[in-house]
């Protein structure tokens, strides 16, 4: 097997902000594994809370081996050696996770999901995320995705009240609240939550910083809203952790270290009876597609990353009147779409 890969800058489509900053563009590596004329695909994504950047993710990618087998039968031996090159680095480990993944199907002729033996299900809708955003911007980006039964709309602003006034404005359907530990006050947390419980709002995610359990555990206790782990949850032994304060996480495979890491969290997350969100960072259609195999394990789902971008390099799962439709071709279901 040979592995390959180079930098690549994904670009959004808009300006993207939330409680603790914003940006137009996501720094990320792609990564191509190729053995006996497949290619897997994989890609690590890097929003700025991750920690790790291009130099890292290259660094660690040095140091992975795999031109030293051409025998994949067994995808767990891999990506048990993956995991011991060093701590952390789950980004970095997700792109070749989801590579081999890719390849995985692909010699076997199975789809993912076929393979983690997941049944496919219908009228699986996916959230549309739109960011903190002036009210002109807000009308325009509700407007243009009315085809979603699902809307997630970004808090922790200082006028978070008027924000989800404006949105109502346009459209009464419900909304997912992302907050990125945009709120420090539990009572003001609170408030605050009781207040969007009365707008047709399903969850809250990520409220409190991501180091304050006790006063997420006080919150959860009190909300009439179930409240999601996201910054608090970066690795499968972070549920223990969480498993009282929190009503369930949100699964991302740049946080766990790729798709192995995400399906064993999300099957210990249903033995901890926490809710499960499967959801993305501003990603290729490689990525996305990747998780989009886990999706009917999930509660709810936030995989429209590649919709929010300008540049994806891939064609895989599409988005129909708000419902995904997971690919059914071999590994993740991707065409490469242009070159680089």
């Amino acid at each position: 097997m040979k592995l390959s890969y180079y930098p690549y800058t994904i670009s959004l489509k808009d300006n993207f902000a939330i409680s603790t900053g914003s940006r137009t563009a996501t720094p990320a590596v792609m990564v191509e594994v190729e053995h006996n004329g497949f290619i897997g695909y994989g890609e690590a994504s890097l929003p700025p809370y991750l920690e790790e950047n291009q130099s890292s993710v290259i660094h660690f990618l040095e140091r992975v081996k795999l031109d030293l087998s051409n025998d994949l039968s067994d995808i767990d031996l891999f990506l048990n050696d993956l995991d011991r090159l060093a701590v952390g680095n789950n980004a970095a480990k997700a792109s070749v996770d989801i590579a081999l993944h890719d390849l995985w199907g692909k010699l076997n002729n199975l789809p993912l999901h076929k393979l983690f033996e997941i049944q496919k299900k219908k009228n699986l809708f996916t959230s549309f995320t739109i960011g903190i955003s002036s009210p002109d911007e807000l009308e325009r980006k509700i407007k243009s995705a009315l085809q979603y039964k699902y809307l997630k709309i970004k808090l922790g602003a200082k006028n978070d009240q008027e924000i989800i006034s404006s949105v109502r404005n346009y459209t009464n359907e419900p909304l997912l609240i992302d907050v990125n530990q945009g709120w420090i006050d539990k009572y003001f947390a609170l408030d605050m939550i009781n207040w969007l419980s009365e707008k047709n709002v399903l969850l809250i995610e990520q409220p409190l910083p991501k180091n304050n359990l006790k006063d997420a555990g006080w919150l959860m206790e009190r909300s009439p809203l179930p409240i999601i782990a996201d910054e608090a949850v970066q690795e499968i032994s972070d549920l223990e952790k969480i498993k009282e304060c929190y009503s369930g996480v949100n699964v991302k495979l740049m946080k766990t270290g790729g798709i192995r890491n995400a399906f064993r969290m999300i099957k210990l997350a249903h033995e901890l009876n926490l809710k499960v969100m499967i959801g993305c960072m501003t990603e290729t259609s490689c990525a996305i597609s990747a998780a989009s195999h886990l999706a009917p394990l999930a509660d709810w789902i936030d995989l429209d990353g590649a919709e929010l971008i300008s540049n994806d390099l891939f064609l895989g799962m599409k988005i129909k009147d708000g419902e995904i439709l997971i690919p059914d071709k071999s590994g993740l279901g991707i065409n490469r779409k242009i070159l680089r």
